[in-house]
């Protein structure tokens, strides 16, 4: 198996999401594709994101605005989850993630973590932050 990479769509605001993760994580962004850029131009509004991949540290994420009508962006039962080991970026991170959205969790120290918490961003996406401790 060649690994896991999430898929986020959103409702018609992943431009947005994408820069809103580029600042808030220094996320780089490695592709973009809007509908009308695509073969599939036919599919939906022309400005609307067909798919973008960010790379967060040494990992990938990749979203776009979900084209169907029913659809329901974030939320369910997944959360992607953080790992660092700065205490101080932890706090920024979690911050920026936290910045119109709501904290489920506060960032704090924990029997497993020198910081963990738990944060759904202004897009639905929920995020868990864990920061191990200083070696």
């Amino acid at each position: 198996m060649l690994g896991i990479s999430p898929y986020i769509a959103f409702r018609g605001n992943c431009r947005g999401a994408i820069e809103f993760y580029r600042s808030a994580l220094d996320a780089e962004v490695l592709f973009t594709q809007t509908v009308g850029e695509s073969p599939m131009s036919d599919m939906g509004a022309a400005g609307n994101i067909m798919h973008c991949t960010i790379k967060v540290g040494d990992s990938t994420i990749m979203m776009c605005d979900d084209l169907r009508p029913e659809s329901v962006a974030g939320g369910g039962n997944i959360s992607l989850a953080i790992g660092l080991n700065d205490p101080e970026r932890a706090k920024h991170v979690f911050g920026k993630l936290a910045d119109g959205g709501s904290v489920v969790m506060p960032l704090e120290k924990t029997y497993w973590a020198e910081a963990f918490g738990m944060v759904t961003d202004k897009f639905g996406v929920k995020w868990m932050v864990n920061c191990d401790a200083p070696k």
